[in-house]
């Protein structure tokens, strides 16, 4: 490490005055003072923290301690430049090398971090190794290297990106080794060994906080008509910005198209549009000119607006580290957001042929290739389970990252839901029969019609008519049946072959069904009942509503005269605050609203105080009327 002792004892001391100063908190949230402290006394770290956790400030916060320069890795050119101008609007010296810059640009940026003017300099690991970067690394001090996004080292991981891999040699380049901090919200025990051994960090420092984010509403709907379902949700946050995903660009298309013409303004985002179109319509989201984005996963990791208040996705991903992930882009700021599902049949048939046709890595050979499919049917799996429970979202998504948590959480869609458990053992014994009496060579699909007793071509050409289990759940829905098999696949009483067309396989605990006399319940729902207040809607917690519009409009009016995005001024939480608290002075201004740092508060903070004194005048006004 190369700061002396009584380096570190000063940074100790001055991490509080630094966080306070330019970030506006006065103390450190979960798992980030720890973090903080391993990087100033020169240990390695790898940190698992869910979005909206506040990964940044954890290298942030050491790096204007430490000398000379923090390097953060970043996978993303949208990701930087959101959080270097949020930064610079704080008042730290920060900036990003990456291809956005002109070469004129890029040189006096050299130049600056050369000279010493920067603390923090992003930069995507595929630049690491290039000449010109390491002409520059050779002139300054690099005191830590922060790899942000590091699941995206392992293979295993659902964002894979090769150049990940070269930030281990450049590490080993430097004349000095840094402090190594590696930062992911997704990795499981597997993926969190890879980012160890890959990035070779040396008696690190593993921090995980857990992955519940707590001002998360998560909900699973089912609708016949996606489109219908989309537009009475987006009803509920008609001032709120938002994010629609789509699995395939040909749906974006379609449903961005479909939002404008219904009068809900919206932007797309894919790979295949023109990286100045995808600039323009990031930037429209952004700075609030646009309130929706139809998004693929491309808009993912490089969107850092924190007043995100929902997530929808029009179609399920292929896995729950993408999923998690992406409904994570809402509420990063700490207030109550909901992340939405609209689940169908199709999504899963999407994703298995994504998975086998898509592309294909030529870093790896076929038998590694194989494993990767192999390892994304099962996530597939996982997440198909996922959207298709009666019981706890949240539950299972910790369950999914290794993580214990009541059976109940009271804030899911799955657990506001009037529901009730139902003995379906007779129904799962007859479901298992047929599996075993149908040679388990069938997929959900077949032994659905086979169970209901359909009617169709390949019934009567296979003759499953005159199997014994033919029509013996005639009395269900098709969905029932199929919530029913989901549910056995869920507890282990049934399997599904690992191939490109999978086929129901008994389980190891079909036995203790069929034979041993074990109860199989299934919480189902009697009723759609609304989330309860709190979580359903996304300003349920503001204090003085009024005020926080009136507080929104002043700071819509600043960032368009700054040109930056509203949330880089205050966040909403930051909003809330103010009108909770309502401030009439610096003192109480910055003493009691967290996100009011010393920089923010000499440009802004006369300005609201300003609205909030009005408004409390306007107040008293009325009450000696009244």
């Amino acid at each position: 490490m190369i700061i002396n002792a009584q380096g570190k004892v000063r940074a100790m001391v001055d991490k509080a005055k630094v966080l306070k100063e330019y970030f506006g908190y006065d103390k450190f949230r979960t798992g980030q003072e720890e973090v903080v402290d391993a990087l100033l006394a020169g240990q390695d770290v790898l940190a698992v923290m869910p979005t909206g956790a506040g990964k940044s400030v954890c290298f942030q916060v050491p790096a204007l301690l430490l000398p000379g320069i923090t390097l953060v890795v970043s996978p993303l050119i949208s990701l930087m430049q959101d959080q270097v101008r949020e930064l610079v609007e704080a008042g730290v010296p920060a900036a990003y090398l990456n291809s956005a810059l002109t070469d004129a640009q890029y040189a006096h940026a050299l130049r600056n971090a050369v000279a010493g003017k920067y603390k923090i300099i992003y930069a995507a690991p595929e630049r690491l190794l290039t000449d010109r970067f390491q002409a520059f690394v050779r002139q300054v001090q690099v005191s830590l290297v922060a790899v942000d996004e590091a699941h995206c080292v392992s293979q295993w991981g659902q964002d894979f990106r090769p150049g990940y891999l070269q930030v281990t040699d450049f590490v080993a380049g430097l004349a000095q080794r840094p402090v190594v901090a590696a930062f992911t919200a997704t990795a499981t025990q597997a993926v969190k060994q890879d980012i160890v051994r890959l990035l070779q960090l040396r008696d690190a420092r593993q921090v995980v906080t857990g992955f519940d984010r707590e001002n998360l509403f998560y909900e699973v709907r089912r609708p016949r008509d996606k489109k219908a379902e989309l537009l009475t949700l987006l009803r509920r946050f008609p001032e709120d910005a938002g994010i629609v995903y789509c699995s395939t660009r040909k749906a974006v298309e379609d449903v961005c198209a479909f939002l404008n013409e219904q009068g809900h303004p919206a932007a797309r985002y894919h790979a295949g549009l023109s990286q100045q179109e995808r600039q323009k319509n990031q930037e429209d989201f952004l700075y609030d000119r646009v309130s929706v984005m139809v998004a693929t996963n491309a808009f993912g990791m490089g969107i850092d607006k924190s007043n995100v208040r929902f997530v929808i996705h029009f179609n399920m991903p292929k896995d729950l580290e993408s999923y998690y992930q992406e409904a994570g882009r809402a509420g990063r700021d700490g207030a109550p957001a909901q992340c939405i599902l609209l689940y169908s049949g199709q999504d899963v048939r999407t994703n298995q042929f994504l998975i086998e046709h898509g592309g294909q890595d030529d870093a790896l050979d076929e038998e590694t290739r194989e494993e990767v499919r192999k390892k994304d049917r099962e996530r597939l799996r996982q997440m198909t389970f996922y959207s298709t429970t009666q019981h706890c979202l949240r539950h299972f998504i910790l369950k999914y990252f290794g993580e214990s948590s009541p059976m109940f959480c009271n804030a899911c869609g799955n657990c506001t839901a009037a529901a009730e458990e139902v003995d379906v053992t007779v129904d799962a014994q007859k479901i298992l029969c047929c599996v075993r009496r149908t040679g388990e060579r069938f997929g959900v699909a077949l032994i659905t019609d086979i169970l209901v007793g359909a009617q169709n071509e390949r019934i009567e050409r296979l003759e499953l008519n005159r199997q014994s289990t033919y029509g013996a759940l005639a009395g269900l829905r098709v969905d029932a049946v199929r919530t029913r098999i989901q549910w056995l696949l869920e507890s282990g009483c049934l399997q599904r072959s690992d191939s490109e067309y999978p086929v129901l396989l008994l389980g190891p605990q079909a036995e203790e069904v069929l034979f041993h006399g074990q109860k199989v319940t299934l919480r189902t729902v009697r009723e759609e009942k609304k989330p309860s207040q709190k979580r359903q809607q996304a300003g349920a917690e503001i204090v003085n509503p009024e005020l926080f519009e009136r507080l929104r409009a002043l700071r819509k009016k600043i960032a368009a005269k700054q040109s930056v995005p509203a949330f880089v001024i205050f966040t909403d939480a930051t909003l809330r605050a103010m009108s909770a608290y309502m401030p009439v002075s610096e003192q109480e201004m910055i003493g009691k609203v967290n996100g009011v740092g010393e920089k923010k508060l000499r440009r802004y903070g006369e300005a609201f105080l300003a609205c909030i004194r009005a408004y409390k005048q306007e107040g008293a006004a009325q009450k000696e009327k009244s």
